[in-house]
């Protein structure tokens, strides 16, 4: 083991905690670390961990996202901003826009109002079931029938960096969510896993969602869920943009132009930092 001590900071968006990894250590972290760092009680507790990778040739920062269960997501919404803001608070960005690699592409983000809230143009939905992915012949996948648990619903999948797989209700509860979400995420139609999306429309400019994230479970906010539920209600001619999305950890403002080009404005936090014991990374 390094002596190298594993220093990581810890922010929240919107009820959304993630741990970002601090000045190296990323070699130490493998599958069964980053659950015990995630556990939310023989760890520290977290939606996951944000490592800081190399700038890419076309941004100046990189990110990877490790999900609680050891697995890498492509891109988080809510992680994007608690990046910018953790940028922001160790003066490596001021007050202009800047770019940010992900696995699942490159997003620009400006830090505003002395970093309380961060602006993030978070790329485009695709429907495409080839680019989601979705089983099947390739098509645009809007308004499916898809059967679970004793419960059918109509959903739209969605792409925004990472699968989603979104579906309008009447009746809005997290127990949608809880219950149905874990079997929608590992169905046979998503051979990636999906995200859950459970949208209620309360007005054209106004969505609700409950939320099912892919390797984290049940999630009190995200960015990219927003942004998914937001452009899928749009395409079903449901919501009209900009639209306000509330999530039981608050609300994102989201815009969806007609390329469905997308940006997210809300705010992230910092809690605080912490030095993981040695005997704790040795076990």
């Amino acid at each position: 083991m390094s002596d190298t001590p594993l220093r990581l900071h810890k922010y929240q968006a919107l009820g959304n905690d993630y741990l970002i990894l601090h000045q190296g250590g990323a070699a130490l972290l493998n599958e069964a670390l980053i659950r015990k760092i995630c556990h939310r009680h023989f760890g520290i507790g977290s939606d996951g961990i944000l490592v800081p990778s190399m700038p890419a040739e076309d941004a100046e920062f990189g990110l990877r996202i490790l999900n609680p269960d050891g697995s890498e997501a492509e891109k988080s919404g809510n992680g994007l901003r608690i990046f910018a803001r953790y940028l922001w608070d160790q003066r490596l960005v001021a007050g202009q826009p800047f770019r940010v690699r992900t696995l699942g592409g490159l997003v620009r983000a400006h830090v505003r109002d002395a970093g309380r809230n961060i602006f993030v143009e978070m790329g485009y939905a695709s429907f495409d079931s080839a680019k989601i992915p979705v089983a099947g012949l390739r098509r645009d996948v809007v308004d499916e029938p898809i059967v679970v648990g004793g419960g059918e619903f109509r959903y739209t999948a969605v792409t925004v960096g990472n699968p989603h797989c979104v579906i309008p209700v009447e009746q809005l509860g997290p127990e949608l969510a809880v219950k149905f979400g874990p079997q929608i995420e590992t169905h046979p139609n998503f051979p990636n896993r999906t995200n859950v999306q459970f949208a209620k429309v309360i007005r054209p400019h106004e969505l609700r969602i409950e939320i099912w994230e892919r390797g984290a479970g049940y999630t009190l906010a995200s960015g990219s869920s927003s942004c998914a539920a937001a452009a899928a209600c749009v395409r079903l001619g449901l919501c009209t943009t900009p639209i306000t999305v509330t999530m039981p950890g608050g609300q994102l403002e989201i815009t969806v132009d007609p390329e469905f080009n997308l940006t997210m404005l809300g705010p992230a936090a910092k809690i605080g930092e912490i030095e993981l014991a040695k005997e704790f990374v040795a076990e």
